[in-house]
C-alpha cells in the first residue's frame, strides 16, 4: 500500500471512530481573567491517564456548526480526542469562545476581535491549575496543544519571558503548535517555558510558516514542516478549499487557503505520539 492511500485508509479509520468515542464530561472553571470558562473532558476508561493534554482551539471555536452533528466536537478536535484517548491520555478542550458570547473569530479582523492572546493566555494557564488540582491527574505529566489561534495560544501560555507566566508553579512537560502565528512572539523576544514542537504547512498562506521558522532556529524548537501542506493540514474531513470570508492573512481580502493532507496528517500524528510517549514514559 502506498503511503497516501495509508493515510487516506487511516482518516477513513478516525471518521467511522466518532460514532464509538466516548463521551465526554462537561466540567466548568474561572480563568484568571474571571471568564466563567466550560470544558470537554475525555479520559481513557479503565485506567489512570498517562498524563493529559489540555487542547486549545482555534478562530472556529470548537464546534460542528451545521448538520446532525452541529453542536458537538468538531472533526479535528474529535479525531484528536480519539487518538489521545486510545494513547492513554486524558484530554482536556477549553471553550475560550461561547463563554465569552462569541462563535468564531476567523472572519474578524485582527483590530475588531475582542478576544486576544490575553484571554487565550488565561484560559490556558487556568486550565493548567484545574488539571493539576484533579485527582486523576498528575501535575507533572501535562502537555498543552493548539491549533491556529490556539497554537499561538500554547506560545502566549508557555512564554517565561512574560512574568505572569514564569510566575506560575505549573509548567507544562510540553507544548506542540499547529500552524499558529508566530510574528507577535518573534517580536516580543519569547523564551520557552517548555519543549516547544512546531507543526507547519509550507503552503499555509493564513499563517505562513516564516516567522515560526525563525522562532523556532531563535528558541531552539523542533519545526515539523510538512511539504504541499495547507492551513488546517491535520483536518480529517473536507479537501483544500479557498475561504474568501477570511480577512486577514498573507494577502488580505484575497482569502486563504485550508484543508487537508493526509499524508502529512499523519506524519504529524505519527511523531506527536512519539513525543508524548517520550514526555510521558
Amino acid at each position: 500500500m502506498q503511503q497516501g492511500q495509508k493515510a487516506v485508509l487511516i482518516a477513513g479509520l478516525l471518521l467511522v471512530a466518532f460514532s464509538a468515542a466516548a463521551a465526554p464530561q462537561e466540567v466548568h472553571f474561572n480563568s484568571l481573567d474571571g471568564t466563567a470558562l466550560k470544558a470537554w473532558v475525555f479520559q481513557p476508561a479503565a485506567q489512570v491517564p498517562k498524563g493529559t493534554v489540555i487542547a486549545l482551539h482555534g478562530c472556529g471555536g470548537l464546534y460542528v456548526t451545521a448538520g446532525s452533528r452541529k453542536g458537538q466536537l468538531n472533526a479535528r478536535h474529535q479525531a484528536m480526542a480519539d487518538l489521545l484517548v486510545e494513547q492513554g491520555y486524558a484530554v482536556v478542550f477549553p471553550d475560550s469562545l461561547t463563554p465569552r458570547g462569541v462563535s468564531e473569530l476567523c472572519t474578524q479582523k485582527f483590530s475588531a476581535r475582542q478576544i486576544d492572546q490575553t484571554q487565550r493566555r488565561a484560559d490556558a494557564l487556568a486550565a493548567l491549575t484545574w488539571v493539576a488540582a484533579q485527582p486523576w491527574a498528575q501535575a507533572q505529566r501535562m502537555a498543552l496543544l493548539g491549533w491556529s489561534h490556539g497554537g499561538s495560544a500554547v506560545l502566549a501560555a508557555t512564554d517565561v519571558a512574560r512574568a505572569d507566566v514564569r510566575g506560575r508553579p505549573l509548567q507544562p512537560a510540553l507544548a506542540i503548535a499547529f500552524y499558529p502565528g508566530c510574528s507577535a512572539a518573534l517580536k516580543s523576544g519569547y523564551r520557552m517555558g517548555a519543549p516547544l514542537v512546531l507543526m507547519l504547512g509550507e503552503k499555509d498562506d493564513w499563517t505562513p510558516p516564516g516567522p515560526c521558522l525563525a522562532l523556532g532556529t531563535a528558541v531552539g524548537a523542533e519545526v515539523n514542516l510538512y511539504p504541499d501542506s495547507y492551513h488546517d493540514f491535520d483536518n480529517p474531513t473536507g479537501q483544500v478549499r479557498l475561504r474568501t470570508d477570511v480577512p486577514n492573512g498573507v494577502h488580505p481580502g484575497q482569502g486563504v487557503h485550508v484543508g487537508p493532507n493526509p499524508v502529512a496528517r499523519e506524519q504529524a500524528y505519527s511523531r506527536l505520539r512519539e513525543l508524548l510517549r517520550k514526555a510521558f514514559p
